[in-house]
């Protein structure tokens, strides 16, 4: 055998491996919610710094079924990995099932999947949840002097985020007797719907202190309800959960008080360069944790652009 011919074989062995493409299907929760959009955004920003690396997404539209069934048709289709916002975290182990099945590497995102122990090949990007309500109604709670009453905005319901979020803000409530939790109703983690409950609770004349909502956007919504009611949110304190731009600006114009950082870029970096390790057989943590940071008006600039 001839040198040329030997080096034909060579490179007809070695090339599919060298280009070997990467392909990762992702189903998010919602394709119009701010914080898991720029979640998406940063996934595309880090799947540009790879030369083999394409993203396939997909948009639940807040429905458990069509996820699954996005999740299937990922699977179906071999693709390399799969990267998850889970639409109800409480449908997390089907989803680790389906995926252990196939052999196909699965991260989920933001929304912490609902079992004590990952299986290997499976990952969790995210913040740690029981942090986040904890960290807002503490600095609710100090602008309040301790007394006062709270109402709770709530997030999408059998979302472990919403669930730990709330229980942060009403284990402090309890533990001091002069706050006390007057409403605690869902607006989905969504400002057009936080209009609306606020308004409700405009027209029903309750007596509100303080707002904790689950999210920013929903703070935002309470703040757009007292404007068009012709009420000063400054004389209301009013904490959100993300730290999103819009937030920023809100406490900028001293409309909103508190808010806790969580790193949606950084979830959706990490979130792609966890899957393609996976998928690359090297070692991953089971949990990634990206932390929640305090944001007030004494430092909201140092998370502008972050």
């Amino acid at each position: 055998m001839n040198r040329i011919t030997l080096a034909c074989i060579v490179s007809a062995l070695i090339t599919p491996i060298a280009m070997a493409d990467m392909t990762i299907g992702v189903t998010q929760a919602f394709g119009n919610h701010l914080f898991l959009t720029n979640v998406r955004n940063a996934m595309e920003e880090q799947a540009a710094t790879y030369s083999d690396v394409t993203l396939q997404f997909e948009d639940a539209q807040g429905d458990i079924g069509r996820q699954l069934n996005h999740i299937q048709n990922f699977i179906s289709a071999d693709l390399d990995a799969m990267i998850v916002s889970a639409v109800d975290t409480a449908a997390t182990p089907r989803m680790i099932s389906l995926a252990q099945e196939a052999n196909i590497p699965l991260v989920f995102v933001n929304r912490e999947p609902e079992i004590d122990n990952l299986p290997e090949g499976v990952a969790f990007v995210g913040s740690d949840e029981n942090d986040s309500g904890r960290l807002q109604i503490e600095e609710i709670a100090r602008l309040l002097n301790y007394e006062g009453n709270v109402a709770i905005m709530v997030g999408e319901l059998g979302i472990n985020a919403t669930v730990l979020r709330t229980k942060g803000v009403e284990d402090f409530v309890g533990q001091h007797p002069d706050m006390h939790i007057v409403a605690k109703q869902p607006a989905h983690f969504m400002r057009n719907d936080a209009i609306d409950l606020m308004n409700n609770w405009i027209v029903d004349g309750r007596q509100i202190d303080a707002i904790a909502a689950n999210n920013d956007e929903m703070a935002i919504g309470a703040i757009r309800a007292m404007h068009q009611a012709g009420l000063d949110p400054q004389n209301m304190i009013i904490g959100g959960i993300d730290a999103s731009g819009d937030a920023l600006m809100e406490m900028e114009n001293g409309n909103l008080d508190v808010t806790v950082f969580q790193d949606a870029k950084g979830q959706g970096r990490e979130s792609v360069k966890t899957a393609v390790s996976l998928i690359q057989g090297g070692h991953v943590d089971s949990y990634v944790w990206l932390p929640f940071q305090l944001v007030t008006p004494d430092n909201y600039k140092d998370f502008i652009d972050q």
